[in-house]
């Protein structure tokens, strides 16, 4: 079987990835997206979007297809929970982070706003707060709902809302300066992350591409690229 996960270092959606293969121990070759350029990308996949997963030359595009993918091909460990409620639960606030929070703060996003809207760099720094805000107080109340406290967000092992959550607390933390102790429950879970070997393999900092601390690509460049 051979595996290529297309991606780049600070892609929050490859890293779901990343660490949803380290946690199954599967074995991958990884091409960087900023090496080999979209144009070679595009005709991998057209969405043009990161990750791609190839199996044996069979590309699937976006991360929660491939996540769905490595879980149905690789059931053990397994990344959802047993529990059908629990199960659905790791899918919904998995699926808030996706559709919610993520969809609308990343790059092409904000260069549509600020190229076709003309809204400036203040605006786009409360565009990008507001989100953050309004997504980890929803996931912190739900975490707060609970039945019992757990190490992660739904159980005692890392798994499906683990790998969504942590790829985007780094981000806010990281890239937009976002304060997290209003979400205790939320970086218990990512602290706890930052001690585990499949979420550490699956840093920015690991990868081959990466080239020191990451700076936001300009604005003014075409929707799309970096």
């Amino acid at each position: 079987m051979s595996i290529t996960l297309y991606s780049n270092f600070v892609n929050s959606a490859g890293e779901r990835v990343r660490i949803a293969l380290a946690l199954k121990g599967i074995a991958y070759d990884y091409v960087s997206v900023r090496e080999i350029g979209y144009a070679a990308y595009r005709k991998i996949n057209p969405q043009a979007l990161m990750p791609t997963l190839t199996v044996n030359g069979l590309p699937i595009a976006q991360a929660t297809a491939i996540l769905e993918y490595l879980e149905e091909a690789y059931p053990s460990p397994r990344l959802l929970p047993a529990d059908p409620i629990l199960r659905a639960q790791a899918r919904g606030f998995a699926q808030h982070i996706v559709s919610e929070m993520h969809a609308v703060d990343v790059i092409r996003i904000r260069r549509f706003l600020h190229n076709r809207l003309g809204v400036d760099e203040s605006g786009l720094e409360a565009w990008q707060h507001h989100w953050f805000k309004v997504g980890f107080q929803a996931l912190e109340a739900q975490l707060a709902s609970r039945d019992r406290a757990t190490a992660f967000c739904f159980g005692d092992r890392p798994g499906w809302a683990d790998l969504h959550l942590v790829p985007q607390a780094r981000k806010a933390i990281e890239r937009f300066k976002i304060d997290m102790s209003p979400y205790p429950l939320l970086h218990g879970v990512y602290a706890a992350a930052a001690r585990h070997p499949a979420f550490l393999a699956a840093t920015p900092e690991r990868q081959p591409d990466y080239a020191g601390p990451f700076k936001e690509p300009s604005l003014d460049k075409p929707e799309g690229m970096w």
